[in-house]
């Protein structure tokens, strides 16, 4: 069975970039990764500035090039180790329950019918744990599929899921469908796609920030997890920032002293005269107050990372890309998680 590797966490944390950058980086040495999108934003088409993704696995990216590659080199596939493949996927649930009903019952013309009357609306929507079957049940095939060598068609698969307060439930299907029902094709489906997401070739990763709501919605999200004996992978502490300064630091620059000493480096970059009451001298406490909000931000951003290590997962930092996240930048996040280790 190939490894599957779904990528949650809170609206804003970057998921999906952090799920595309774990598909590129996977994807590596001539390794084939699908990457695989359930919420019908078309957030992974976007990233890959390519045309809205179809309901059909299509090649969108190769691997990235070796390590001293240049940005855009990477971009393009480029550098001396082979390459490998991104292949991406968009599951849409009807489609996902025409596909079942076709494989189950053999009902290829008449659920296109059950379509046109909105049949499959009604279903997925009076029983929404049937939704979460069969976008799981999709991602799940694929990870099992072989070829007609019987070699497994993608090493690894990557699921940009649901947020972390969705993701428990989303992802513990046979509690979704037991009211539904408790033998047949629904129930060996359900038993199946549990069989693969609570396998060891299953790790689910959750994405977070250094702020206090999506530190605890991570911490909640792996406590749910474990309770429900789902394999959980690694955080990811996602759009780091360097620390400029700490307490030291401003101490120092408040430092009568010190302030003098700003003042006349101010003078002489052109900022205005060095004395009391100057222009240079008037920029000094703006300075002091941004200096004093990074430092507070800095200690904030400790004691969070703190809270992270002390739930005693694997963590990997990606670090904010000031220019944005563009195709480059997200083959710059794919060498930056290779760096860090296996995840």
């Amino acid at each position: 069975m190939s490894r599957l590797h779904v990528v949650s966490g809170k609206g804003g944390t970057g998921k999906t970039t952090v799920a595309a950058a774990l598909a590129l980086a996977l994807a590596t040495e001539g390794r084939r990764t699908l990457l695989v999108e359930v919420e019908g934003r078309q957030g992974i088409a976007q990233l890959f500035e390519t045309e809205a993704l179809p309901y059909e696995e299509r090649k969108i990216a190769v691997g990235p090039a070796s390590e001293g590659a240049s940005r855009g080199d990477s971009a393009r596939g480029g550098g001396g180790r082979r390459a490998g493949e991104v292949y991406a996927l968009a599951i849409d649930a009807e489609r996902a329950l025409l596909d079942y009903l076709q494989m189950f019952y053999k009902l290829g013309s008449a659920g296109r019918a059950l379509k046109k009357l909105g049949a499959i609306d009604f279903a997925t929507t009076i029983a929404p744990g049937l939704r979460d079957v069969l976008l799981t049940g999709k991602a799940c095939e694929a990870v099992r599929r072989k070829d007609k060598q019987g070699r497994f068609v993608y090493d690894a698969v990557v699921m940009d899921a649901p947020p972390t307060g969705r993701i428990t439930r989303f992802l513990n299907v046979n509690d979704e469908v037991a009211g539904l029902a408790k033998i047949g094709p629904i129930h060996n489906q359900a038993q199946a796609v549990m069989r693969v997401l609570k396998s060891p070739e299953t790790a689910v990763h959750l994405v977070t920030l250094l702020e206090e709501m999506p530190v605890q919605e991570t911490a909640d999200g792996v406590a749910e997890l474990r309770a429900a004996g789902l394999p959980v992978g690694g955080i990811v502490i996602n759009m780091t920032r360097p620390a400029l300064l700490d307490n030291g630091d401003l101490d120092l620059l408040a430092a009568r002293g010190a302030r003098a000493g700003v003042a006349k480096a101010l003078s002489q970059a052109g900022l205005g005269g060095a004395r009391r009451g100057g222009l240079a001298d008037r920029l000094i406490d703006p300075l002091l107050e941004q200096a004093r909000e990074h430092a507070e931000r800095v200690e904030l951003e400790r004691a969070e990372h703190a809270e992270l290590t002390a739930i005693g997962l694997p963590t990997y930092e990606l670090e904010l890309l000031p220019e944005g996240v563009d195709l480059a930048g997200l083959y710059q996040l794919a060498r930056d998680l290779r760096k860090q280790g296996p995840i």
